[in-house]
């Protein structure tokens, strides 16, 4: 968030300002984080940027608001990759986000 976060309710634990969201995929979250989440992610208009980032191998994809309110898709993968949030200026790389994080055989 970018701004003064405004929550759900009095718990504060749910924003409904937020400018990125990131979801960490797993086997049981991934078609609802895909589906679902995002079409209900999308209405928000704070939102900029939509994050998922596999467990499986090292691989993080981007959806990132447009100003004329398309949404433009971008993957990086491998290890060697990186990635751009403009949202909150920042570049991250894949080897640092899966720093520590053994892989299965061939997907690294």
């Amino acid at each position: 968030m970018c701004d003064e976060p405004f929550f759900c309710d009095d718990r504060k634990d749910t924003v409904t300002n937020p400018v990125l969201i990131v979801e960490v995929l797993s086997n049981s979250t991934e078609a609802p984080d895909r589906g679902f989440k995002l079409a209900q992610y999308r209405k928000l208009d704070s939102l900029r940027e939509y994050v998922l980032v596999s467990q499986h191998e090292p691989r993080i994809e981007l959806y990132l608001r447009q100003p004329d309110d398309p949404w433009l898709y971008n993957e990086s993968a491998g290890l060697d990759g990186s990635l751009r949030m403009e949202s909150v200026g920042c570049t991250i790389a894949l080897a640092e986000v899966y720093d520590k994080v053994e892989f299965a055989a061939g997907t690294g």
